[in-house]
């Protein structure tokens, strides 16, 4: 079920809102980064950043700052929000949060 931001009146954006893994905060999803796990190994999962939304799975919403990728890290959210056993490899996404590059990603500003 999508669930929308109710706001239409004041002349704000509206559209499908999800939870970010990391701070908790509900925000819409042009605002967030969607993460898939990949399968690279048997009971090994790597994240996948899917920008475009597209990718089969199922999806995870961070914000695209260091701040909630290591918040979801601690709390271990990516394993059971992606349904995955143990920590999957968060490597593409620390390189590509850390590097502060949401706008590239189609992510809107904050």
């Amino acid at each position: 079920m999508v669930q929308h931001e109710l706001s239409p009146s004041r002349g704000e954006r509206t559209g499908p809102v999800r939870t970010c893994l990391g701070c908790r905060q509900r925000s819409l999803t042009a605002d967030l980064l969607r993460v898939v796990a990949r399968e690279v190994e048997p009971k090994r999962f790597v994240l996948v950043p899917d920008p475009g939304r597209r990718l089969p799975g199922r999806g995870a919403w961070l914000h695209p700052e260091p701040e909630c990728l290591s918040q979801a890290e601690r709390r271990r959210a990516f394993g059971r929000a992606l349904r995955v056993p143990g920590n999957p490899d968060t490597a593409a996404l620390d390189q590509l949060v850390g590097s502060g590059d949401g706008e590239s990603l189609g992510v809107a500003p904050q």
